[in-house]
């Protein structure tokens, strides 16, 4: 079910010591949200129109601030969560930036960490200005130049390397929105798209002059960095005295061509923006989101640039210890409403199994990076000894039930036994006679109890010494006879033990056959959470691969063949990378495979998972 608020919060601000900090509020309502997030930021100047987008990708009139002076309205970055209104179990959350450019801030510095958390939250990050896109404008979007100074990709590695393919793979996709838009889509006298107009505006001028390489920076930087760009141009919304009141205008007092191309907008960002994802092509839910913002923020305060492998690293602890406990959270609640004890161990089983799968659906949902499935076995092994618990307080509930069954019928022998109303001639006859009436008895009446044969087999192994006793005291029988019922009051015992033997296993062939369904379930959620993070990097790759080989053709078209040629080097290192994952699959899938073997073998001795072989030539 999708997750949404009513209205917008703060997610993050400054502090009282003026330094960025993530608000509780925000982060308690990013916690709420299980499922993906398609995370859609809006950055630009100051009283730009930004906040009016957001509210109409929320589907309101109002919600974020939009204010009608000179003053920049946001402050920090303010979060609004509602329903994707396209992509069902999808949350849209929407991030509405403080205004960049604003004098009175005074810190430069500030408008940059704003810029640079916009991007690195995002799925898809809408940069919006006024008027057209010209080198004015592109000068003001001089925080995309610094991208590389206050983000890294890797930990380790040096600064000359380029890293763009890096950048592209891990960025948002790019819109730029052109308010107040008058101009004709035109070039050369024919007519050309906003996509167009937008491409024409970052082409490169030849040439190495400090002039030219300060022209080319800010346009360099949004070609290597966005693999995909998307470009909106909007006309004046209405009036200069109705642009005061926009929160009070209806959509018929807006310009039709203005609500035309916001319409298409939306619809654009509804059917394109896609659920943010980290390195790896991991998508990540609400609640890591909020986790995200922490890390980056936390890293901001310290001083530290902040690095993506870095993040994904502290990330992953975080929601891999989460995940344990809520996916064990998630069996116990589900074993406990479910399972109603003593029941029959197969009912039992079933309820484990369906338990079972929905908490490794929740961790495989909420665990991050858990690459050597460390997380994974430890609930594997947790949830096994939960199991068993419940195994063990299922038997010893039937041993109660049994024993009160056994106390009720066979309290007619022990008064017998008591009054001596079996020593006598004749009497073993009648005390066997007796024996083998009530047994019937109990076993009629415990035959659903899965230690009833046990539990009887404890009982009349007790009852051998007084058994013997009776015969001893029966006269009435010959020495012959007497040594003849010895014999077959011992076989009758080891015939019982035989009978609890065998109950018991069936008790251990359910838990071999549990393993088996576990192990299975958990290597098949592996999998398919691998086969999802791979297309995911496939597709990723492949919008990089496009886009790199898109740049060198524009390159090349404008002259710049030493440009092209270094990309083309990008391009070959890039191609090399996707051959190399491919090959890897097999391995990939062969060491998960050995590693959730090898922790159920510890669990449970001699376990031999049969379909592992059938499960890894898929991969090969």
């Amino acid at each position: 079910m999708a997750f949404g608020v009513s209205a917008p919060v703060c997610l993050i601000e400054n502090d009282e010591n003026g330094k960025l900090c993530v608000r509780k509020q925000a982060k308690d309502i990013l916690d709420g949200i299980k499922e993906p997030v398609v995370v859609v930021s809006v950055v630009g100047l100051y009283r730009t129109g930004k906040s009016y987008l957001m509210n109409r990708l929320a589907g309101q009139q109002s919600g974020f601030a939009l204010g009608g002076t000179i003053e920049s309205k946001t402050k920090g970055i303010w979060m609004w969560c509602v329903p994707h209104p396209n992509k069902e179990g999808h949350t849209l959350v929407l991030l509405d930036t403080e205004g960049l450019g604003d004098v009175k801030k005074g810190d430069e510095k500030h408008d940059t960490w704003i810029f640079c958390l916009a991007v690195l939250l995002s799925s898809t990050l809408v940069y919006n200005s006024l008027g057209v896109i010209d080198n004015m404008a592109l000068e003001k979007l001089h925080y995309v130049t610094e991208l590389t100074e206050n983000i890294r990709v890797k930990a380790e590695g040096s600064r000359d390397e380029d890293e763009s393919a890096d950048f592209m793979r891990v960025f948002p996709s790019f819109v730029w929105a052109v308010r107040d838009f008058t101009l004709e889509l035109t070039m050369g006298g024919d007519p050309i798209t906003s996509d167009q107009y937008l491409e024409s505006a970052l082409k490169l001028k030849p040439g190495n002059s400090p002039q030219t390489e300060q022209f080319n920076l800010p346009r360099r930087c949004l070609r290597h960095f966005f693999a995909v760009r998307k470009c909106f141009v909007f006309p004046r919304p209405a009036s200069t005295q109705n642009m005061r009141r926009m929160e009070e205008l209806t959509e018929k007092d807006l310009d039709s061509e203005f609500l035309e191309q916001a319409n298409t907008f939306c619809h654009y960002i509804y059917d394109n923006a896609d659920p943010k994802t980290v390195s790896g092509g991991r998508t990540i839910t609400g609640s890591a989101l909020g986790n995200l913002a922490e890390v980056y923020v936390e890293s901001i305060r310290s001083g530290k640039v902040p690095c993506l492998e870095n993040a994904v690293v502290s990330l992953a602890k975080i929601q891999n210890n989460r995940a344990v406990e809520q996916a064990l959270e998630s069996y116990m609640t589900e074993m406990l409403s479910k399972a109603q004890l003593p029941m029959d161990p197969a009912d039992l089983s079933n309820i484990h199994t369906v338990a079972e799968k929905k908490a490794i659906e929740g961790f495989i949902t909420m665990s991050f990076n858990d690459n050597d499935q460390i997380y994974q076995k430890e609930l594997m092994g947790t949830i096994y000894d939960e199991y068993q618990q419940i195994c063990q307080q299922n038997r010893e509930e039937s041993v109660i039930q049994c024993e009160a069954v056994l106390h009720t019928v066979f309290d007619k022998l022990k008064k017998g036994i008591s009054d001596g109303s079996y020593l006598k001639p004749g009497g073993y006859r009648l005390y066997r006679d007796m024996l083998t009436q009530l047994t019937n008895e109990y076993r009629a009446r415990s035959q659903s109890q899965m230690m009833s044969e046990e539990v009887l087999s404890k009982f009349l192994k007790a009852k051998e010494e007084v058994g013997n006793m009776i015969l001893q005291a029966d006269e009435s029988l010959s020495a012959a006879e007497q040594e003849k019922e010895v014999q077959r009051l011992k076989n009758e015992i080891l015939e019982q033990q035989q009978r609890g033997l065998e109950e018991q296993n069936r008790l251990q062939a359910q838990v071999f056959k549990d393993m088996q369904r576990s192990h299975k379930e958990h290597v098949d959620q592996i999998i398919h959470q691998m086969e999802r993070e791979q297309e995911r990097m496939r597709r990723d790759n492949e919008q990089v691969l496009k886009a790199k080989l898109r740049e060198k053709h524009a390159l090349l078209q404008q002259g710049f063949d030493q440009q092209a040629s270094r990309l083309q080097r990008q391009i070959d290192c890039l191609k090399s990378e996707m051959q190399e994952e491919q090959k890897s699959k097999p391995s990939k899938v062969s060491r998960i495979l050995d590693g959730v073997s090898a922790t159920a073998e510890l669990i449970v001795p001699s376990f031999v998972p049969k379909f592992v072989s059938a499960i890894s030539k898929l991969f090969k």
